[in-house]
């Protein structure tokens, strides 16, 4: 059985939502990353929050919590790569703290079709558009992005096109990507469907 990291992505500004840390922004009475732990946890075997503000209240949730080791809020990839350094297990799957509906399948799905196409890195998919940040990938890939990083390059699309990469098809899952960038789109998802 192969064993799986659970990365949660939880380092970013939040400036679309003016400053505020988005994991710990409350949605439906819990705070965002909740939700997302919530539904990663029986996927994975062991989870790490990547965050650069407010460890303790991160560290709250029982799970490890990792700085960036690039300073000044580098993206998504400066998470990855702390998550790579991290992780015990030879997989990392990554998903954001701003989507609480993140599908209950999406590790099983992606990790079928990375090891089918013996692939580097796995990313989900809807319709015409990727989703770099739901992805699986393999713990060897650890120094090409150390290498990315270092020549100041921060653009994941750029990263990813250096890889073996399998796009995988959540079209029948589509609202399970949606994600909250602004105090808007909390409004409108906090509303029961």
């Amino acid at each position: 059985m192969t064993r799986i990291t659970g990365l949660v992505l939880a380092g970013g500004q939040g400036s679309r939502m003016g400053g505020v840390d988005k994991g710990l922004a409350l949605f439906r009475d819990r705070p965002m990353v909740a939700h997302v732990i919530e539904r990663l946890r029986p996927q994975v075997d062991e989870i790490l929050v990547n965050a650069n503000r407010n460890p303790g209240d991160y560290a709250r949730f029982g799970h490890r919590v990792i700085a960036d080791e690039i300073p000044g809020f580098a993206g998504p990839l400066a998470g990855f790569e702390r998550g790579l350094a991290h992780a015990s297990c030879p997989l990392v799957a990554t998903v954001p703290c701003d989507s609480p509906f993140l599908p209950a399948d999406l590790v099983a799905r992606l990790l079928a079709a990375l090891e089918a196409q013996g692939a580097d890195l796995a990313m989900a998919r809807t319709g015409g558009q990727v989703h770099p940040v739901f992805c699986l990938l393999r713990r060897a890939v650890h120094a090409s992005l150390v290498d990315f990083l270092a020549g100041g390059q921060r653009k994941i699309d750029r990263w990813t096109a250096t890889l073996r990469t399998v796009e995988v098809a959540f079209d029948d899952e589509a609202g399970a990507f949606a994600n909250i960038n602004t105090r808007d789109e909390l409004a409108d998802l906090e509303k029961p469907t």
